[in-house]
């Protein structure tokens, strides 16, 4: 049942659905006590709820089926963004954690073609941290990194105060507070080791070199200093 060409409604997904678990052995049945397709093969019950995406709604829909079997698909036509993009990848992740299965349905012309992307299965939370740990560490490097919370929770419009810029901006008051460093001098003074790096790289241009392994903080990192009226006060203390 289509309206135009590229429109698509959830009854256009059922037939080919049912073909597929009826070519899987299954005895395929439409809308059973409200769910949209239910297969049955000897003891087995599956049931596949079917949408057009992939819809807080549906989720919901198909993790109460689950109190009826493990066996719960999610049926949705492919998406027509990239199936390599992030938010491809981040909704698979989100209905294997739910430990539902997914099927993508794929329309070209009257050419239909199935694709079961996973099978429900068990989610391992223990192999998924175990992968994770680079992250973990890096998570945990980055708190360390800073001295106070100098972020708003869920700001998106706003920049970042990163451990790496609290770097900077120490490195920039120990300039600014003593005039011309070394990196060897700077991280006798707890800059840390990633001092040389973020003086030679300079990513905002707060740092001149005024000789070999002399380095001042410029005009523009003494202007821009000025938005961090916490740090400065923070790292001046230090200093004094």
């Amino acid at each position: 049942m289509k309206n135009q060409a590229d429109k698509r409604y959830e009854v256009d997904l059922y037939q080919p659905v049912k073909d597929y678990f009826v070519k899987e052995g299954y005895e395929v049945y439409g809308e059973v006590n409200h769910c949209d397709v239910a297969a049955v093969k000897e003891s087995e019950l599956v049931i596949i709820e079917l949408k057009l995406s992939l819809t807080i709604d549906l989720l919901i829909q198909a993790t109460k089926r689950q109190r009826l079997t493990n066996q719960v698909y999610v049926a949705i036509p492919k998406p027509k963004y990239s199936l390599r993009s992030k938010k491809w990848k981040d909704q698979c992740h989100l209905v294997r954690r739910l430990e539902l299965g997914l099927i993508m349905v794929a329309f070209h012309g009257d050419d239909v073609h199935i694709e079961v992307v996973h099978q429900p299965a068990s989610f391992d939370r223990q192999k998924s941290m175990q992968r994770s740990k680079k992250k973990l560490t890096n998570l945990l490097t980055e708190i360390e990194g800073r001295t106070g919370d100098y972020n708003t929770g869920g700001s998106s419009q706003m920049k970042i105060l990163s451990a790496y810029k609290e770097n900077c901006i120490h490195i920039a008051c120990c300039l600014l507070h003593h005039g011309p460093l070394s990196p060897r001098i700077l991280r006798q003074m707890g800059t840390g080791e990633k001092t040389l790096t973020i003086l030679n790289k300079n990513y905002d241009g707060w740092f001149d070199r005024i000789q070999r392994g002399v380095y001042a903080i410029s005009d523009k990192g003494k202007s821009e200093l000025q938005a961090f009226p916490d740090l400065v006060e923070h790292y001046k203390g230090l200093l004094d």
